[in-house]
């Protein structure tokens, strides 16, 4: 569970903060009619609020698997250019 929270700490800093965001502009902001679909539900702009805040901290975390990748292909690329000479 440890290792769980390590690696996906900023994915869930993210959920936090979102949602936290979003409750304060449902607080602070809302509709104050209550005919809008999203921002008269507190719940609803927590969820939405909560989503925003992972896609966004998430854009911020490294993908190790990617930069593997990308790491193998200019091993691969160096050692044939070395094959070549």
């Amino acid at each position: 569970m440890k290792d769980f929270f390590l690696k996906h700490w900023l994915k869930i800093a993210g959920l936090a903060t979102g949602a936290l965001g979003g409750y304060l502009y449902y607080f602070y902001v809302g509709c104050v009619t209550g005919t809008c679909p999203i921002t008269s539900n507190p719940y609803r702009m927590i969820l939405y609020g909560a989503i925003v805040g992972y896609l966004l901290f998430d854009m911020f975390s490294a993908d190790k698997t990617k930069n593997k990748m990308i790491e193998s292909r200019k091993d691969a690329d160096n050692n044939k250019k070395n094959s070549d000479i």
